[in-house]
C-alpha cells in the first residue's frame, strides 16, 4: 500500500477521545485512534503523537482563582494521563511505544531528548509526547509544531471535531465555506482557528504542512497519511 508520508506527527485534542460531555476517556474513541496507528505502524510509518488534555483540564479553567502558570502546569501534567492511556492500549496490541515528557517524571515516562526520540522512531516505536513544551503560556499546538520540526516530520495531521478549516464557525453559520487548501499567512491573518499563531509561524518557517481533518470520519488518520484529499491542507 502506498503512503504519501513516511514520518508523521499526529496532534490529538483531549476532547477528541473524551466521553459524551468531553470529559474522561472514551474507550471506543481511543480504540478507533489506536487501531489506525497500529495499522500504520505495521506498514512501516514512523509515528509521533502530541496529545492535549482538554478532557481533564485546560489552563483557562483556573483563570479566576489561580495564577496562569500554575493552571498551565496542571494542564501539562494532565496530558500525561491521556498519553499513558494511549500507550497502554497500543502496547496491548503489541506495538512498542514510548511516552516522553517535557517535565521530568521518570517513574512513568522518559524525559524528552530529541536524539532518543529520533532513535525510537527509527526503531519503529510510536512516540507520544506529553506535557506540551514544558513551559506555561504555550499550547499543545505549539508543542506539536515544535516537536514536528525537531523530529523532521513530513506533516502534522491535525485531528479535530470538524472536517476541515472554514471561513467561519460551521456550527454557528450554515453558510460557512470550507477550504480545501489555504496558506499559512491566510490562516494567521484571517484568524481561522487552525492552530495558534506561534504554531503556524513555526510550521511556515520550517515548511511543514498541516492537514486538518475530522477524527470521527472513518479511518481519517490512515487516509490522510495515504495522501487522500480529505479536510484542509495548510501550506
Amino acid at each position: 500500500m502506498d503512503y504519501q508520508y513516511k514520518r508523521i506527527l499526529v496532534k490529538l485534542s483531549g476532547e477528541a477521545i473524551g466521553g459524551k460531555d468531553g470529559r474522561g476517556i472514551d474507550k471506543e474513541k481511543l480504540e478507533k485512534v489506536v487501531n489506525q496507528l497500529v495499522e500504520l505502524s505495521k506498514e512501516g510509518i514512523e509515528i509521533a503523537v502530541v496529545i492535549g488534555a482538554g478532557n481533564f483540564w485546560r489552563g483557562r479553567y483556573g483563570a479566576e482563582y489561580m495564577e496562569r502558570t500554575t493552571a498551565d502546569y496542571m494542564g501539562m501534567l494532565a496530558t500525561t494521563l491521556n498519553a499513558l492511556a494511549l500507550q497502554e492500549m497500543l502496547e496491548r496490541k503489541e506495538i512498542p511505544t514510548r511516552v516522553m515528557t517535557a517535565i521530568e517524571m521518570k517513574q512513568v515516562a522518559e524525559p524528552y531528548i530529541r536524539r532518543k526520540a529520533m532513535r525510537h522512531l527509527e526503531k519503529g516505536r510510536i512516540v507520544i509526547f506529553a506535557c506540551g513544551t514544558g513551559n506555561p503560556y504555550f499550547t499543545t499546538d505549539s508543542a506539536a509544531a515544535l516537536r514536528a520540526v525537531e523530529i523532521e516530520a513530513e506533516v502534522i495531521l491535525l485531528a479535530k471535531n470538524v472536517d476541515g478549516v472554514y471561513d467561519k464557525d460551521p456550527v454557528k453559520f450554515e453558510d460557512a465555506k470550507k477550504y480545501d487548501k489555504i496558506s499559512y499567512m491566510q490562516a494567521i491573518s484571517e484568524k481561522l482557528a487552525v492552530m495558534d499563531t506561534t504554531a503556524l509561524t513555526l510550521c511556515m518557517e520550517n515548511k511543514i504542512p498541516i492537514l486538518v481533518f475530522a477524527l470521527n470520519e472513518k479511518e481519517s488518520i490512515k487516509r490522510s497519511t495515504m495522501g487522500e484529499k480529505i479536510g484542509t491542507i495548510v501550506e
